[in-house]
């Protein structure tokens, strides 16, 4: 019996992420080398947000630089990854199907909480890659309303990936110098491995109530709600590992996770 594609929460952090790979890039591009039973990948990041939830479906997606103030040379960067109007397809059906209205978007690109982390992950842009937006009044609920529905995909050798940051507050960032980790960071970034790991749902689903420090890691929460597109993607069945404990700048985790 053939193994379900598995499922991916990335932390893609700063758009330098990108030239920056780090401990977090490496274990990806280790990771990526090992992905031969995939043929497509559907992405979901807190960068793309739209009212009606859309799929992009367009053939060959252009790379967006959607971030300000950063080094030139990242603006120079491409992910030339093809799309697949097929898979696109595929998705909408998915969703359809479980009941959420859902549109083909034939313009829409790649956006860096993509392309920054598959640059690590398949360096080589060798698999098309479909985009999935998030609605813009997502909760945690609909987020794992969202990654229940794209579950069926992972039977179809497509692998669900969502990216964000396991902690996400840019008013504490004091520089790129700063290595000692704040203490609330990892408070939060324990509870939450810690919850995935006993798959309390419930927990999860209320961790604004629940967990330790949870607004200031998220002063608003679009950078964790596609961890929650994941854990509605992956199954008890599956194994769950952390791919990385990395913290950056001191208050930005890395922490990222597979299931499968």
């Amino acid at each position: 019996m053939m193994q379900p594609a598995p499922v991916l929460f990335i932390s893609h952090g700063a758009p330098t992420f990108a030239i920056e790979p780090g401990e977090l890039g490496h274990q990806l591009t280790q990771l990526g080398s090992e992905l031969t039973d995939i043929d497509a990948i559907v992405a979901v990041s807190p960068h793309w947000a739209t009212h009606a939830l859309r799929v992009a479906s367009q053939r060959q997606p252009q790379t967006i630089h959607d971030f300000h103030g950063f080094p030139e040379p990242l603006y120079q960067l491409q992910y030339p990854a093809p799309g697949s109007p097929e898979v696109a397809q595929s998705v909408l059906t998915a969703l359809h199907q479980a009941g959420l209205a859902a549109e083909p978007d034939p313009l829409q690109g790649m956006d860096h909480g993509v392309w920054v982390p598959l640059r690590h992950l398949r360096p080589d842009a060798d698999i098309p890659v479909v985009c999935v937006s998030l609605p813009i009044d997502a909760t945690p609920q609909r987020a794992w309303q969202l990654g229940r529905a794209l579950a069926p995909l992972r039977e179809q050798r497509v692998m669900v990936m969502s990216t964000g940051s396991l902690t996400h507050n840019l008013a504490e960032f004091r520089g790129p110098a700063v290595t000692n980790t704040a203490p609330y960071v990892t408070d939060f970034t324990q509870w939450i491995r810690s919850a995935i790991q006993a798959r309390h749902q419930e927990a999860l689903l209320d961790y604004r109530e629940q967990a330790p420090a949870a607004r200031r890691a998220h002063p608003t929460e679009e950078h964790l709600l596609p961890l929650f597109v994941a854990l509605g993607a992956s199954t008890e069945g599956d194994a769950f590992d952390v791919l990385s404990k990395e913290v950056r700048y001191g208050m930005l985790s890395m922490e990222s996770y597979r299931w499968q």
